[in-house]
């Protein structure tokens, strides 16, 4: 079987690079970068992935010398692209332009590498480094407007390297030329994703090794396909699922989740109400991080309760999760990878007892799409698989916090941004608040920037990537579709409370409500509704982030139509709302959710 190594420098998108492989039929495995090449002959070419160091930083990522001696073609992604042209003489520097989202590129002349491509294709960034002089024998092969060196390669030694990813689902030809450069490798296009299934069921047997297994089912795609494998790999007379509502819920779910389940012939699923357990957890949290780390310790404190009430013997049950690749790489999973966000499922507590073999994952390796595809191939109903993704903290992480005010931008950055908005006839302003980010592979923390009477999206879509190139400051952009009054907003201290979670949780019915009605809920892939901890006429302020996505991994932010925004704002006002905004940020470099 052929088999392409990915070497791992802590890119978002590493796994990413290896679905994209097994998906175009080849199998992939993901490597360190430091370690020994072995089994030569099973290896086909090899691929460097992004990462969220600066290859001149002392602490750069390091790749193991054979690997730039061998004769196997190599393809190099943004770190990877900089890491392989310093290590073979070229020279890497931090760039004029910061490149976060789409930009265009354009191959100079033929090359296999680009076979089928257009002239003109999009393609994702995600880099504040770039390569300004090429090693020995490379030559340019393509580029953008901000970025000469955004394709190179050296074809006498087979060394190509690329600025953008090519991985992801926005860099809308990528798949193509992953292909051709598996073509390169003299790949044989056999692997099957069929094929997987049984893999996965002989590994959780392995990893039980006789126990059975608990599951925390939130009633989401993840949990449910998770639930789904183990039943099929151990029996479900040796699975338990325990569904808790933790407060945290959308309105109505814990009850809808049991309903469907159950119909659906998942009949090895309790449910426990937990509701006060977890507000008391995040009592006077604010901090994004304690938020998820209170919420994924809490859970375990919940389960550990059941196991005991249930008279389960710890010792033969061990615990499963629904946990799919973005959670591990976003949580800093792997040996170079930045923390974005700790997700819940990836608390301390929870990695030590993945150290002591304790845990089992069966999705932890799988995306979004991938984990929807195992779904279908398990013969789950599309009612179950189909179902907008919503993260395990539920809504207390789309209910933001605040202690206190926070820090003021300096004069300069707002000399910056005004700068910015103004060169495209805009009017705006910096919100006061903070949410989490993802630019160059690492976490921000930023505010996001307000605009004004704009109803264009392709206009409105320039904006904010030229906004967010240029102002590193800044992490997403918000339009104004409605406020009850002009200026300022205003900022309020706000913690996780009934009442507030009760206000999103109406809003959020509301919005999902609308999305089904006007048949857009089928056409975007998911859409957070957040409260934010501002007020506009001493009324709440709200935003909603409908986006495109495949894998979680990047996304582009949706465009409904402006009569069904319209609405929303109207039946917004009647419940009490102040003001409407629509995030329009693409990921990177803004998070799906805001924290």
């Amino acid at each position: 079987m052929d088999k392409i190594g990915v070497l791992d420098f802590g890119g978002q998108y590493t796994h990413l690079i290896a679905r994209r492989i097994r998906q175009a039929g080849v199998f992939s495995e993901v490597l360190s970068p430091l370690h020994p090449p072995e089994d030569w002959a099973a290896f086909k070419g090899f691929i460097f992935s992004g990462g969220p160091s600066s290859v001149y930083a002392d602490s750069a990522p390091d790749v193991n010398p054979a690997y730039l001696e061998m004769k196997l073609p190599i393809l190099g992604l943004c770190y990877g692209h900089q890491l392989l042209s310093q290590k073979l003489g070229g020279k890497v520097k931090s760039g004029l332009v910061h490149e976060f989202g789409p930009a265009e590129f354009s191959p100079r002349g033929a090359h296999p590498l680009f076979q089928g491509l257009s002239a003109k294709s999009q393609v994702w960034m995600s880099h504040g480094d770039e390569v300004v002089a090429l090693p020995p024998g490379f030559r340019i092969l393509g580029s953008t407007s901000d970025c000469a060196a955004a394709a190179i390669g050296d074809d006498a030694s087979h060394r190509y390297g690329l600025q953008f990813h090519p991985e992801v689902t926005h860099s809308t030809e990528g798949h193509l030329i992953l292909q051709n450069f598996l073509r390169l490798c003299g790949c044989d296009f056999s692997w099957k994703m069929e094929d997987h299934i049984e893999t996965l069921c002989q590994r959780l047997r392995r990893q039980c090794a006789g126990r059975k297994a608990f599951l925390l089912v939130s009633g989401g795609v993840d949990s449910t396909v998770a639930f789904a494998l183990l039943n099929r790999a151990l029996g479900p007379e040796n699975v338990l699922g325990l569904h808790i509502d933790n407060g945290l819920m959308r309105q109505g779910e814990s009850a809808a989740v049991m309903e469907y389940m159950h119909s659906h012939g998942f009949n090895n699923l309790i449910i426990r109400d937990a509701t006060d357990v977890f507000l008391k957890a995040l009592e006077g949290a604010v901090e994004p991080e304690k938020k998820r780390k209170a919420i994924g310790d809490t859970f375990l404190t919940v389960k550990d309760a059941a196991l005991a009430e249930l008279n389960l013997d710890p010792e033969h049950w061990i615990l499963a999760q629904g946990t799919i690749y973005p959670d591990t790489i976003e949580s800093g999973g792997t040996q170079n990878a930045a923390v974005i966000k700790t997700h819940h499922n990836r608390v301390d507590a929870i990695v030590e007892l993945m150290k002591r073999g304790l845990v089992v994952e069966p999705l932890a390796e799988c995306y979004k799409d991938e984990v929807r595809e195992l779904g279908r191939l398990l013969d789950i109903p599309d009612r179950l698989i189909d179902r907008h993704p919503f993260p395990g903290p539920g809504l207390g992480v789309r209910l933001l916090c605040r202690a206190e005010s926070e820090a003021p931008l300096s004069a300069a950055t707002l000399a910056k941004l005004e700068q910015a908005l103004n060169s495209q006839n805009l009017q705006g302003e910096i919100l006061p608040v903070l949410s989490v980010g993802v630019q160059g592979d690492a976490r921000t923390y930023a505010h996001p920037c307000l605009i004004r009477s704009l109803r264009d999206w392709q206009k409105a879509d320039g904006a904010a990537t030229a906004l967010l190139n240029r102002v590193r400051e800044v992490n997403r952009v918000v339009l104004e579709i409605g406020a009850l009054e002009p200026g300022t907003y205003v900022s309020i201290t706000a913690t996780c409370t009934r009442e507030r979670l009760d206000i999103l949780r109406a809003i959020d019915d509301l919005c999902t409500q609308a999305l089904m009605a006007s048949g857009e809920y089928a056409k975007v892939w998911q859409m957070p509704v957040v409260l934010l901890p501002l007020e506009k006429a001493g009324r709440p302020v709200i935003v909603i982030r409908p986006v495109d996505s495949t894998e979680a991994m990047t996304a582009t932010f949706a465009r409904l139509p402006w009569d069904l925004l319209d609405l929303l704002w109207r039946d917004m006002q009647a419940e009490g709302v102040g003001a409407l905004l629509y995030d329009i940020t693409h990921k990177p470099p803004g998070t799906i959710e805001w924290e």
